[in-house]
């Protein structure tokens, strides 16, 4: 935990630095599409450093992360074959791909929807909306409204709480990170029981 911390507290000191919203961009798009550490981590500090451009941040996280949502939609249409069976194979979910095609099917918006939303490993979904040809369109609108949704929010309550939320994560860190990996990992663990 003792990494995070110094992670964390790296973003804090780095919040004000003149790229520090291209790398929020950059996390945020590789993270639709392959990376496993999700924009959050990124996003909580950097509005705690600077509660002014909350709105901003959300807005960043949420761009790129739809644009990298069709990256990897294009990875899932195009080259599931090549690399999208080495990024799903990665997270231990390719024997499950195949069963999570009649869910997707049937619910493929309101998979897309609450894959923005939650913990859930959101580049399993943008890869799987490519290979099961969900209508790009409508792809494109659960992915503006859940992902602009889940940073929004984030945003909205680190502007409002953000002194009360910062001294809670400062005090409990280590229960924080462990309650996120929990979270993060119990996601991918769901899957498995669909």
């Amino acid at each position: 935990m003792i990494f995070l911390k110094k992670i964390y507290n790296w973003t804090l000191s780095k919040a004000d630095h003149p790229k520090a919203g291209w790398f929020l961009s950059f996390i945020s798009f590789v993270e639709s599409s392959f990376f496993p550490i999700p924009p959050d981590i990124i996003l909580i500090p950097m509005v705690l450093a600077n509660r002014m451009k909350a709105w901003i941040y959300a807005s960043i996280c949420t761009i790129s992360s739809v644009l990298g949502g069709l990256a990897g939609y294009c990875i899932g249409a195009f080259f599931y074959s090549t690399i999208g069976i080495l990024i799903v194979g990665y997270y231990g979910l390719d024997d499950k791909f195949g069963a999570f095609e009649n869910w997707y099917n049937t619910y493929g918006a309101w998979l897309v929807l609450a894959g923005g939303f939650t913990p859930f490993p959101y580049k399993f979904i943008t890869i799987a909306s490519g290979v099961f040809h969900l209508n790009i369109f409508i792809f494109i609108i659960a992915a503006i409204i859940s992902r602009g949704f889940r940073f929004f929010l984030l945003a909205m309550l680190l502007k409002i709480y953000g002194d009360w939320i910062k001294k809670k994560i400062d005090k409990y860190f280590n229960i924080l990170s462990i309650l996120f990996f929990i979270l993060f990992f119990g996601g991918i663990f769901l899957i498995f029981f669909l």
